[in-house]
C-alpha cells in the first residue's frame, strides 16, 4: 500500500500544481485522431555520410514500409531511392556511404535466431534471407551483394574500404568479403577459429583488423591482403574488442577486458574494468598505455563504449568512463599518461561521433536538460564543450557531412516525430518535410510535463505525466473546484514501465523505434482520457551508474518495482485520478514490471497490459546461458533469490485481469515465459487474455502488428477500466 505520508505530501503538491496548470478534468473524452495517425510518420534510422561528398543517407520505416532516402548539402533537399512497398517485416540496417556518395551499401532482412531462422512474422511459405545491397544512388537498381544471415540482435556491421570498392561484414562466425560492383560474389574472407566480428579497415585498405572470439578469451587479429598468416596483437588471457586504427595507419587502439572466470558466486555484483592498449600494425607488439580502477565506477560502460572509442588527430585515444558516477568523454596520449575529461558534469554522453579531420567530436548529452538530448561539440583535447542545440526539443545520432562543413542528426519534440534535421546557427531544420504525413495530429497531441516524485526509499524518480487535453478546462475561475464549487470528476489512470530496463522516456518521441511507438501509444491513450505516468525507473540510464546499477534489482531483489508503486502513489495524489482504476502497461521489461503489480499489488492495480514481458527470472537468465550457475557455491541461493523476485513467486495474490501479448519466435525473451504464466493464472483462476502474433520477434517487425497490439491494449483498458467489463479465465 501507498505510505500514508508520502501520499499526504504528494496530494498537497498535486492540488498546487493543478492550481498553477488552471487544469480541470471532464468526462468523456474521445479520441480526436486514430491510433494508425499518431503511429503513421515514418520513423528515421541509420543516418550516414559520405566522406568526400555532402551527400548523407538514412532509412525511413514508414508504416513498416523500409526505403533509403538521400539528401545533399547545402540545401539538404531530400528524395527516396529504393522502392520498396511492403509491410514485409524485411528491415534495412548498416547503412553506408562511399566516399564519393555515389552509391549506398545496406542489410536487409532480419538476424536469424539460434536454429539459424531468419525472422518470417509474415509467416510465407517462402523462407526470407538477410542479405547485403548496394545501389547507384542516380540510377538503377539495388544489385546483391551476398548473404549475411548474422545471429544477433544489431548484428548488422558492413564497412566499406577507404575507396568505397569493397566491402566487409561479419557473418556465420567469419569475416566475409564483396566487391561493391557486385561483379564478384561474396566469399569468405579467410577461416580464423571463434565468433570473428567487428571488422575494421586500415587507413591505406590493404589490411583489415576484427576480434576473433573465442569463448573465455578474444583475441585482435590482423589480416593483410598478400600475406598467408594472420597476425594477431598482443594475444594474452584476457579479452581484447574494439580494435582501432591510428590515422596514418601504424598503430591499432584496443580495449582489454578480464578473461572468463569459472566458479564465481552469482549474486555479489562484480566490477568490470578496463585498459586501453595500442599495438603496432606490423610487428603486433603492444602495451597498456590507461587502466581503470577495480571499483564500480571504473566498469566499462558497454552501453556508449563502443561508438565513444576513437583514434583521434594528435595521437589522442577517446574513450567512455563512468569514474566520476556519471558516462562521461575522456581522452588520453596514445603514448600513455594521465587522462583528460572532456565533459565534465552531472549527466551524461549517448551517441558520439569523431569530426571529419578527428579533432573534435559531435555527440548527444542531457546536459542542462536530464530528460531530454541534445547535440554538443567538444575539442579531442579538452576544452569547453559548446552546445549546438538546445530549448524543447530532442536530438540524437549527430555526424558531420560534408567534410565537416554541416552537422546533421535526428530529432523529434513532443508533438512532431522523429525527422532528420540539419544544424544551423538559426537552429535546427527539418529534411524531408514532404515525408512527415499531412494528417500527422501534432496539433492534437498533449506536451508531456516532467513530474519528480521520490520512492518508498527515497530515491528520486523522474516521469513524464500525460494529461488529457480533451478534459482540460483552461478558464481560471472553473480550475479551483473548491473556490468555484464545481467538483472534480476523476477518471482512470495508467502507469507506463520501458523496457530494457537500461532505458529512459523523454519528454518526446523517442530515439529508438520501440519507445517511439511506445509514446505514440501514451499520447493516443491520452487523447481517450486516460492520465499516463511514464516513469523512469532505477535501473534506466541517463541519470548516472549508481541509479542505472542500483543494488537489489532485477532477479537480485527487484527493489525497481517500489517505484512503481510510487508511480501508483502519486497517480492516487492526484485529484482527477480515480484510484480504484489505475491500470499499467510495458512491454519486455515494462511487461515484466507489468506482472510484478498485478501479482504484488492487485489491490492498486485494476488491470494491465503485459507485452513479452519476463516471468521467471531463473529460466530467462538460463536461456541465455544455459550452463548458468555451474560450479557456483551460491546457486541454491541464487536460484531461491531469483524466484522471489519474479512475478511468478507471487502468483497466488493475482486478481486483476491481464492482457497477455507476444510474438513466439521472440528472440529476447522466450514465448515459453508468456505460455507457462497463462497455465499458472489458469490454474489461479485469474482472468487474462491473449494476443499472439505467429512468427513474430520481440521487437515487432510488422507495423501492422504494433497498431493491432497497441489497438488491443487501448480496447481492453476501456473494457475493463472505463467499462467495468469482467475477464474471466480462459
Amino acid at each position: 500500500m501507498i505510505p500514508k505520508k508520502s501520499a499526504s505530501d504528494l496530494r498537497r503538491l498535486a492540488a498546487a500544481a493543478c492550481l498553477l496548470c488552471f487544469a480541470l478534468l471532464v468526462p468523456g473524452a474521445h479520441a480526436s485522431f486514430t491510433l494508425e495517425q499518431v503511429m503513421g510518420s515514418p520513423f528515421p534510422t541509420g543516418l550516414t555520410a559520405a566522406a568526400h561528398s555532402g551527400r548523407i543517407a538514412w532509412v525511413f520505416d514508414g508504416r513498416g514500409v523500409r526505403n533509403l532516402w538521400v539528401a545533399e548539402a547545402p540545401n539538404f533537399e531530400a528524395r527516396q531511392i529504393t522502392h520498396y512497398t511492403a509491410d514485409d517485416g524485411m528491415p534495412i540496417a548498416s547503412v553506408r556511404l562511399t566516399p564519393d556518395g555515389r552509391t549506398v551499401v545496406y542489410a536487409r532482412g532480419s538476424e536469424t535466431n539460434r536454429k539459424g531462422e531468419v525472422a518470417d512474422p509474415t509467416s510465407n511459405v517462402t523462407r526470407p534471407h538477410q542479405e547485403v545491397w548496394a545501389l547507384e544512388v542516380d540510377k538503377g537498381e539495388p544489385r546483391l551483394l551476398g548473404a549475411m544471415e548474422c545471429d544477433d540482435e544489431g548484428c548488422e556491421d558492413v564497412q566499406l574500404s577507404p575507396d568505397g570498392r569493397q566491402a566487409v561484414w561479419a557473418a556465420r562466425g567469419q569475416i566475409w568479403i564483396a566487391p561493391v560492383s557486385g561483379a564478384e560474389k561474396a566469399r569468405q574472407l579467410t577461416y580464423v577459429r571463434g565468433e570473428n566480428r567487428d571488422p575494421r579497415w586500415s587507413p591505406d585498405g590493404k589490411k583489415i583488423a576484427f576480434v576473433s572470439a573465442r569463448g573465455d578469451h578474444a583475441f585482435i587479429a590482423v589480416y593483410e591482403f598478400g600475406r598467408e598468416t594472420l597476425r594477431y596483437l598482443a594475444p594474452s588471457v584476457d579479452r581484447d574488442q574494439m580494435p582501432r586504427w591510428s590515422p596514418d595507419g601504424a598503430k591499432i587502439a584496443f580495449l582489454r577486458l578480464p578473461g572468463a572466470q569459472a566458479g564465481l558466486p552469482l549474486i555479489p555484483e562484480r566490477a568490470r574494468p578496463f585498459a586501453i592498449w595500442v599495438a603496432e600494425a606490423a610487428t603486433g607488439a603492444g602495451r597498456e598505455i590507461w587502466h581503470s580502477t577495480n571499483e564500480p565506477n571504473g566498469s566499462l560502460p558497454y552501453m556508449v563504449a563502443e561508438q565513444s572509442f576513437h583514434y583521434a588527430a594528435g595521437e589522442r585515444i577517446v574513450f567512455a568512463s563512468e569514474q566520476d558516477g556519471w558516462a562521461h568523454l575522456y581522452s588520453v596520449s596514445a603514448a600513455g599518461g594521465k587522462e583528460t575529461l572532456l565533459t565534465p558534469g552531472a549527466f551524461d554522453i549517448e551517441d558520439v561521433s569523431l569530426s571529419a579531420d578527428k579533432q573534435s567530436l559531435v555527440f548527444s548529452s542531457n546536459q542542462d536538460d536530464i530528460d531530454r538530448r541534445h547535440i554538443w561539440r567538444v575539442g579531442v583535447a579538452g576544452g569547453p564543450a559548446q552546445a549546438l542545440t538546445r530549448g524543447e526539443t530532442i536530438e540524437w545520432s549527430p555526424l558531420e557531412a560534408g567534410a565537416g562543413k554541416y552537422v546533421v542528426c535526428l530529432g523529434s519534440s513532443a508533438t512532431t516525430p522523429g525527422m532528420p534535421y540539419h544544424i544551423t546557427a538559426q537552429g535546427r531544420q527539418m529534411i524531408a518535410r514532404q515525408a512527415l504525413p499531412a494528417d500527422f495530429p501534432s496539433a492534437e497531441l498533449v506536451t508531456p510535463r516532467p513530474v519528480i516524485f521520490k520512492s518508498e526509499d527515497g530515491l528520486e524518480l523522474h516521469g513524464q505525466l500525460f494529461v488529457p487535453r480533451h478534459r482540460i478546462r483552461s478558464t481560471p475561475e472553473r480550475a479551483n473546484p473548491a473556490r468555484s464549487g464545481d467538483p472534480a470528476m476523476p477518471g482512470p489512470a495508467l502507469v507506463f514501465m520501458h523496457g530494457g530496463s537500461m532505458r529512459q522516456m523523454m519528454l518526446g518521441f523517442h530515439n529508438m523505434l520501440y519507445y517511439h511507438n511506445a509514446y505514440a501509444e501514451n499520447q493516443y491513450l491520452a487523447s481517450l482520457g486516460y492520465v499516463v505516468l511514464s516513469v523512469n525507473y532505477r535501473t534506466g540510464i541517463m541519470y548516472g551508474r549508481a541509479f542505472r546499477e542500483a543494488p537489489e534489482t532485477g532477479w537480485r531483489g527487484a527493489k525497481e518495482y517500489l517505484d512503481v508503486v510510487a508511480a501508483a502513489g502519486y497517480l492516487q495524489s492526484l485529484p482527477y485520478v480515480d484510484a480504484k482504476k489505475i491500470g499499467l502497461w510495458g512491454g519486455s521489461y515494462g511487461g515484466y514490471l507489468t506482472a510484478m503489480g498485478l501479482a504484488r499489488n492487485s489491490d492498486i492495480f485494476a488491470a494491465g497490459v503485459d507485452m513479452h514481458g519476463l516471468h521467471d527470472w531463473f529460466e530467462e537468465e538460463r536461456h541465455w546461458n544455459p550452463r548458468l550457475g555451474e560450479g557456483a557455491p551460491d546457486l541454491a541461493e541464487a536460484k531461491k533469490l531469483a524466484w522471489k523476485s519474479s512475478p511468478n513467486s507471487s502468483i497466488a495474490n493475482w486478481r486483476s485481469p491481464v492482457l497477455l501479448i507476444q510474438g513466439d519466435d521472440d528472440r529476447n525473451v522466450p514465448f515459453s515465459q508468456t505460455v507457462d504464466l497463462a497455465q499458472r493464472l489458469r490454474a489461479q483462476k485469474a482472468g487474462f487474455e491473449t494476443l499472439v502474433f505467429p512468427d513474430e520477434i520481440h521487437d515487432f517487425l510488422l507495423w501492422r502488428s504494433w497498431v493491432k497490439a497497441y489497438a488491443a491494449t487501448a480496447d481492453f483498458f476501456d473494457r475493463v477500466l472505463k467499462r467495468g467489463e469482467k475477464i474471466g479465465a480462459p
